[in-house]
């Protein structure tokens, strides 16, 4: 890795001062097992300087664990071979809430970083107490980073208060993934390979059937009680909370026909179980289908898993499902120094610019120029639900909401005891209300 980093800044010290072409600068890095949109980045870096003038020391916090974890360092690291008087520091904290603390500590103490990654259904939240400084459009725009870069709902939901507290980097949705091998045997596939329209719960329950007798013990598993619910319930209209987040807004009626249905999966039709591991089901071929984030592409791929991704399915009316983002972020400082605050943007656009490493792992890059390209089109099955990220369901604004959060526990506790049994539709429905109520009377700890 060493060596690989040392010939990169050499290549890059010719591309700038020799004038090496574009051309025998890709064939060059690539040659050297550099990915193509690494080199792309490379090559883009060569074009200015890194900074105005000196070194500069730069603090960067994620929460990026496993495949996720190994592609950011990759990105990490050619950002840092193309900028060398920019010291990155780059701090990986636990996930959830222990992060989300740590942020909201060092930016309410002192000591905050200079860039830091937030999912985009904590910003407002943090945004409305202070613990973010606004993105300064004009510096962005020097770094490439512009409004027509994103689509608008996702650039809308990165703002508060008409300021923009968040660059995002990808969206992550709710998706189905199938076995094409159990699916073929089941008769699911049309003649290109590809799974045959399915839309309705009965459609649904009847194609689960059809997989269960192929692999004789599920048709399909999932995670995530409260993604689910939220896909469901999300496609028939249903908000959970007012669009200030100070009180409940929960349709009975739209939550219980979704309840029903996830019910009716575990307890009726039994074609999916209550509780598993439902990776290893699906990776092992003991489940057709498969309803998670699009995280586990990388899963399935090492394990070779015969399977294809497409959108999570039309139940209710249309293919809308609970997702997220995750974004860059300017946590709070006082005095923010302007080199660092200008490095720290330069940090930014340089890992929009890689998305397309970051795509591999299963994310909808959320830079434009990435995702509209014909390498990411190519990136099979990655691409084949890129157009879901224009109208995925976020998390309600409170301060316990968003990924990882207290709504998203309490969401999954009540709808696991529904799906196994151990509540009705009605006493689920009621335990999630009756503990979202004691939290918004709760006042926020923030």
């Amino acid at each position: 890795m060493a060596e690989q980093h040392e010939n990169q800044h050499e290549l890059m010290a010719q591309q700038r001062s020799q004038g090496v072409t574009r051309r025998a600068f890709l064939e060059r890095t690539l040659a050297l097992g550099l990915g193509g949109g690494a080199a792309l980045a490379l090559l883009d870096a060569c074009g200015g300087p890194a900074t105005s003038g000196g070194n500069v020391d730069i603090t960067y916090w994620n929460l990026f664990g496993g495949g996720d974890g190994v592609r950011m360092v990759q990105m990490q690291d050619v950002f840092t071979a193309g900028h060398p008087n920019v010291n990155l520091k780059a701090v990986t904290l636990t996930w959830g809430e222990p992060y989300y603390t740590k942020v909201a500590m060092s930016a309410a103490g002192g000591g905050s970083p200079d860039a830091a990654i937030s999912h985009i259904s904590r910003v407002s939240t943090y945004a409305a107490i202070g613990f973010l400084d606004p993105f300064d459009l004009g510096e962005l725009e020097k770094v490439g980073i512009t409004e027509n870069n994103f689509l608008p709902g996702i650039w809308q939901s990165a703002q508060y208060n008409g300021k923009l507290y968040a660059v995002p980097l990808d969206t992550h949705p709710f998706v189905m993934y199938y076995n094409t091998d159990v699916c073929q045997k089941a008769g699911l596939l049309n003649a290109d390979g590809i799974l045959k329209p399915l839309q309705g719960p009965d459609a649904l329950i009847d194609a689960f059937k059809r997989a269960q007798k192929v692999t004789g013990y599920m048709g399909l598993t999932f995670l995530g009680p409260w993604r689910l619910f939220s896909s469901l319930y999300g496609q028939q209209g249903g908000e959970v909370l007012t669009p200030d987040g100070k009180a409940l807004a929960i349709d009975d009626q739209k939550a219980l026909q979704a309840l029903d249905f996830m019910a009716d999966l575990t307890l009726k039709s039994k074609v999916c179980p209550p509780v598993i591991d439902s990776v290893a089901l699906f990776g092992s071929g003991k489940a057709g289908f498969y309803w998670n984030g699009e995280w586990e592409v990388s899963t399935f791929i090492t394990q070779k898993t015969p399977f294809n991704m497409i959108p999570f399915p039309n139940v209710f009316g249309n293919h809308r499902s609970e997702g997220d983002s995750h974004t860059f972020i300017l946590p709070h400082q006082d005095n923010p120094d302007p080199a660092r605050r200008a490095a720290a943007y330069q940090f930014i656009a340089g890992m929009l610019k890689q998305s397309l490493t970051w795509a591999q792992g299963g994310h909808i890059p959320a830079y434009l120029p990435i995702t509209e390209s014909t390498p990411y089109k190519n990136l099979k099955p990655q691409s084949n639900y890129a157009d879901v990220a224009k109208d995925v369901i976020l998390d309600p604004p409170a301060w316990f909401s968003g990924s990882g959060s207290l709504l998203e526990s309490q969401g999954d506790a009540a709808f696991q005891a529904v799906m196994s049994g151990q509540l009705t539709s009605q006493q689920g429905l009621q335990q999630f209300k009756a503990a979202l109520q004691k939290l918004l009377d709760t006042p926020s700890p923030l």
